[in-house]
């Protein structure tokens, strides 16, 4: 019986993927079937469930989406980086819509806010994870994470944040319009609200099985007391320079 070879490499086949160069057995001459299914609508099929499955786990499910990918199930996921740039500069988009679309007098009263942040943005985006990183670090030692794992939750915790901007950005877009600009005031301020508190639900929802709720809930409060303090002195320090 003749075996089957990759039509990559040349290695021998026996599964559905080549255990030498990873690429599928059933490779085979492109026709216009094949081009629109595969190479067209199932990458996009891929790419997209990919995308939107990490997304709604790290809203529903932040601390869980940490340890699954550190424990090594990755494969669900889309890169947690290359997400946090995405996700970047969709808040980078929506900043600018909104700033197009919305009056002047509304612009006017947060100005220097956000000229400030919007000048320090990505130095603020990357300081917030090694601190969350290094605060967790000393404050979870039961867990026997190392700091570059306590990094991939403090990322998630970040992605969450930014999501959740991205929904604020939307939501003040759409405010703009007077007959909804009150209802969706309401819906900003909830967001706001799970903004603040969306790192401790990722530590929580990380850690709940190690520790008792009252171990967890002081450790989240001093990790909430580090990062305000931290946070406040690198913008007083940002604010100088601006």
């Amino acid at each position: 019986m003749n075996k089957k070879s990759c039509l990559n490499c040349g290695h021998s086949i026996s599964g559905e993927f080549c255990a030498h160069c990873g690429q599928k057995a059933d490779t085979a001459r492109i026709t216009v079937h094949s081009l629109i299914k595969n190479d067209i609508l199932g990458s996009i099929w891929h790419v997209e469930a990919r995308f939107f499955n990490t997304l709604k786990d790290i809203l529903l499910r932040p601390g869980k989406t940490a340890k699954d990918y550190i424990s090594g199930k990755r494969i669900r996921y889309s890169n947690f980086i290359s997400l946090l740039l995405i996700l970047f500069g969709f808040n980078v988009l929506g900043l600018h819509f909104y700033e197009k679309f919305a009056p002047s007098e509304t612009l006017a009263n947060n100005s220097d806010i956000k000229d400030f942040f919007s000048k320090y943005s990505k130095t603020i985006l990357f300081v917030i994870i090694p601190m969350l990183a290094v605060n967790a670090y000393l404050l979870f030692k039961k867990v026997k994470f190392n700091i570059a794992e306590h990094f991939i939750i403090g990322t998630v915790s970040l992605l969450g944040i930014l999501i959740l901007f991205l929904l604020d950005d939307i939501v003040s877009l759409i405010g703009l319009w007077k007959p909804v600009s009150k209802i969706f005031d309401i819906f900003g301020k909830v967001i706001f609200g799970l903004f603040i508190l969306f790192p401790a639900v990722t530590y929580w929802n990380a850690f709940k099985n190690s520790y008792s709720k009252i171990g967890l809930l002081w450790r989240v409060l001093i990790l909430y007391a580090l990062m305000g303090i931290e946070s406040f002195a690198i913008i007083i320090i940002l604010y100088r320079i601006f």
